[in-house]
């Protein structure tokens, strides 16, 4: 049930309005829309969106909406998943189907969510759904997500000329271990994978194969045109940035020869995720981004903390939390004085929630979430947010 806002998403919602939030960003689920896939739509799926949509305009909050975060249909995925090429296809048919469905009141679109968490996760460490590993896995993955990114935006432009519509990628500021060269270089190709992987073909930029050679594999996956159908010209990029890290060259990590030193072994202060305390990195990442003369418009579209919030006498009082917001806030105001191109800010996040492979432990939002009773209680980071945006 995790924090049950099928049930109680008009409750939520309020919430969002009593905390002065302008904007609600939230994700359809694919196999809500077609639990087989692709074929006949559950109109009950529909019918739900649409009423939390409504919801939404009726209380004078506008829908930010995701397309995939990361809940492929399970139906699909024993047909391979993102490893079969025929994913695009059945990606576009999703699209096209809440385009025609909610388009027209949702304006604000972004077609995935972390792309590169996704594919890494799931389909070459097998630490997320669905498990898989291996580059043999995790190759086709990238080429056929970055495909589909492309394809999804085109067909939402298709159906929606108007819309305004980005995607989303996750980054994190690395720093090489040391001034030696084989770190800096190490870095360099961590930088590749994690940062610079699905943005570059977005934008006709390719792949980042000459600072990541193992990406050359990706060859065998591209069918003829295949360089034009990854570029989308988007109305924004969303990034998502919570930390940094810190790179080390190794010998013995294949493909990419570096390893990240662990935040915990560096003496930084951390999260519940194991995360380091950075507020540097988002300024930082705003930078990397705004270089990039192709991406006209920027959101941060999440970044947050989780800590292990305590209930008091019904209040949690979450300092570290309003420490965290402030500190990475004024890294943002820093690159916006400095000409950044940067357009809004979106917490991560509203409610306590289901933190993939870690599952409740870890609380990231600003209203904390009994999940015994789906209690809610506004924690001090909640309030110390609608002061903020008052």
């Amino acid at each position: 049930m995790a924090c049950d806002f099928y049930n109680c998403y008009e409750r939520d919602i309020d919430l969002i309005k009593q905390l002065n939030i302008p904007n609600f960003r939230f994700s359809i689920a694919w196999s809500r829309i077609f639990p087989e896939g692709v074929g006949k739509v559950n109109q009950a799926g529909i019918d739900y969106y649409n009423k939390v949509i409504d919801y939404c305009l009726k209380q004078g909050i506008e829908p930010w909406v995701t397309l995939y975060h990361w809940d492929l249909p399970q139906v699909l995925e024993l047909k391979g998943g993102w490893t079969n090429r025929s994913v695009i296809d059945w990606f576009v048919g999703f699209v096209m189907q809440c385009a025609k469905s909610f388009g027209d009141r949702v304006k604000n679109w972004m077609v995935m969510n972390e792309p590169s968490v996704f594919t890494g996760a799931g389909y070459f460490f097998g630490i997320h759904a669905p498990g898989k590993t291996g580059l043999k896995n995790f190759l086709p993955a990238v080429h056929h997500v970055t495909l589909s990114m492309a394809a999804g935006a085109k067909a939402l432009r298709s159906v929606l000329p108007n819309a305004h519509i980005g995607t989303t990628f996750s980054c994190s500021y690395i720093e090489p271990y040391s001034d030696k060269p084989r770190d800096i270089n190490a870095a360099r190709r961590a930088d590749a994978l994690i940062n610079r992987l699905f943005i570059e073909p977005v934008l006709g930029l390719g792949y980042p194969v000459a600072d990541l050679p193992v990406l050359k594999e990706l060859e065998k996956y591209f069918q003829p045109g295949d360089e034009d159908k990854l570029k989308f010209d988007f109305d924004f990029i969303g990034v998502q940035n919570y930390t940094r890290e810190i790179v080390k060259y190794s010998f013995f990590t294949p493909y990419i020869q570096a390893r990240l030193v662990k935040a915990e072994k560096r003496n930084v202060p951390l999260t519940a995720m194991r995360w380091e305390v950075y507020p540097p990195s988002i300024y930082h990442m705003l930078k990397k981004f705004n270089a990039y003369p192709q991406i006209k418009k920027i959101y941060l579209t999440e970044n947050g903390a989780a800590f292990p919030d305590e209930v008091v006498d019904d209040k949690v009082d979450d300092v570290k939390r309003v420490k965290y917001l402030e500190a990475y806030l004024e890294q943002v105001l820093k690159a916006k004085r400095e000409g950044c191109e940067v357009s809004g800010y979106f917490i991560w996040t509203l409610t306590d929630n289901f933190e993939w492979a870690e599952g409740y432990n870890p609380r990231f939002g600003i209203i904390h979430v009994d999940f015994a009773t789906q209690r809610r209680i506004i924690k001090s980071s909640g309030y110390w947010y609608a002061n903020l945006l008052r």
